[in-house]
């Protein structure tokens, strides 16, 4: 199929090209770093038949193609300037007894709606805005996660339109290879995933917390949280975010006696008090909707580094880190354990259980401070990075994101994507 008119009449969506009143919205992924990227045209796909049409178009004409479901990846992998295959209106959510089926393109905030009015959920982030699929694909990092894993971890079925324009369902006994590789190796690399199928939980009844420090003692707290957050009951997650000022944010499914108990612990090891906002018998959709975007930054447009930690940071490095906290330079620290290390690395393509924390630095985007301070973390890291957190930086990429897992996905790319049709920077 090379002839473009034709394409058009057959989609049960709409093509949306230059000149178009919609191009300019279509186009834009959410990032705003790539929002300058023009497409040939984008695909508003309404069905599976309309990602195999655009990618039948994209084969024979030899046109660049990506899909996109939120538009959220920090490296742009959703940006072209060829063909975007646009999911947002794969964005049904049916039912079948515990099991979830969600199409594609639904965000965040779609999918905890619908979970929760049957008592349900997942474990997953709180973006609202955030696209399911990029998240689970790559794995998924959340206020559950400690307790539940991943949100690949709750994948259990995927459709997905390949290269050759067919459309295969996999599971753990269908294409398992592919299933495999599906959970945790990022987007966008065997093919297109048009829908997730989810093994739900119970919405839980949790405690909500943050506590600020408006004079934070930086290194006392960095020291405290490394040591004692990885280690907290599973049942606990606290995550440190750390700039001009610090607080100490996240979820606990303890009662609020329990939690402020654990919290004083805490507090009195880095010996500042903190403002303490501690909410106990908070349904959970509530509580994760309360952190969405929390102190997000404003202003110029700000770039991220990060890595995994499997040991603390070293005093030394820590004082570098915190030495010039001002300006949007930010530390966000993502505490692991619990069951996101029960899985052994090699059960699903995620590669990154054994790990303790992970650090992620943020700054303006022509602040040299990132660089140099990502370096000296790097040092002491496991020289492993999140798969949704791309660094077109990194020059050890394919071990920093895949570990011991990168020659069986390679593997699984010849054999589902002989002629790489789904290329990009970093791809496998």
């Amino acid at each position: 199929m090379n002839d473009l008119a034709h394409l058009r009449r057959s989609l049960d969506g709409d093509l949306v090209a230059p000149g178009h009143p919609d191009y300019d919205t279509a186009r834009r992924p959410v990032d705003p770093a790539h929002q300058d990227a023009r497409p040939r045209f984008v695909i508003r796909c309404a069905s599976a038949a309309d990602v195999a049409r655009g990618l039948a178009y994209a084969r024979d004409t030899g046109t660049p193609v990506v899909p996109r479901g939120g538009g959220h990846c920090f490296s742009g992998r959703s940006s072209t300037t060829g063909i975007v295959l646009d999911l947002q209106r794969l964005r049904d959510i049916a039912f079948d007894g515990d099991r979830a089926e969600v199409g594609a393109g639904a965000r965040l905030a779609q999918v905890y709606t619908a979970l929760h009015a049957r008592g349900r959920t997942i474990p997953a982030g709180c973006g609202a805005t955030v696209g399911i699929a990029g998240l689970a694909l790559g794995g998924g990092i959340g206020l559950l996660g400690r307790v539940h894993g991943l949100t690949s971890d709750r994948l259990v079925a995927a459709r997905v339109v390949l290269a050759d324009g067919r459309t295969v369902d996999c599971d753990a006994e269908r294409e398992p290879d592919l299933f495999w590789a599906l959970r945790g190796a990022g987007g966008g690399q065997f093919g297109v995933v048009v829908s997730l199928a989810f093994d739900t939980v119970p919405e839980p009844i949790a405690t909500r917390f943050a506590l600020r420090w408006r004079r934070p003692p930086h290194a006392d707290l960095i020291a405290a949280w490394q040591e004692w957050a990885p280690d907290a009951p599973d049942a606990v997650t606290a995550d440190l975010a750390l700039g001009e000022e610090a607080v100490l944010f996240g979820a606990s499914l303890l009662d609020e006696a329990t939690t402020r108990e654990l919290l004083q612990g805490f507090c009195d090891a880095v010996g500042a008090a903190p403002e303490a906002d501690v909410q106990g018998g908070m349904p959970f959709h509530r509580l994760k909707r309360s952190f969405e975007d929390l102190d997000a930054p404003s202003g110029a447009i700000p770039r991220s580094r990060s890595a995994f930690f499997s040991r603390p940071l070293r005093p030394a490095t820590i004082d570098a880190l915190t030495a010039a906290l001002s300006g949007g330079r930010r530390l966000n620290f993502t505490a692991m354990g619990g069951a996101y290390g029960r899985v052994p690395a090699d059960a699903t393509a995620f590669a990154h259980r054994g790990e303790r924390f992970m650090l992620q630095l943020v700054a303006p985007t022509a602040d040299p401070w990132l660089d140099a301070s990502w370096a000296a973390a790097y040092a002491e890291s496991s020289k492993r990075v999140y798969p949704n957190f791309p660094d077109l930086r990194l020059e050890d990429w394919p071990t920093a994101y895949h570990g011991a897992n990168l020659d069986r996905l390679r593997a699984v790319k010849r054999r589902y994507d002989p002629d790489r049709c789904f290329a990009f920077p970093q791809s496998l």
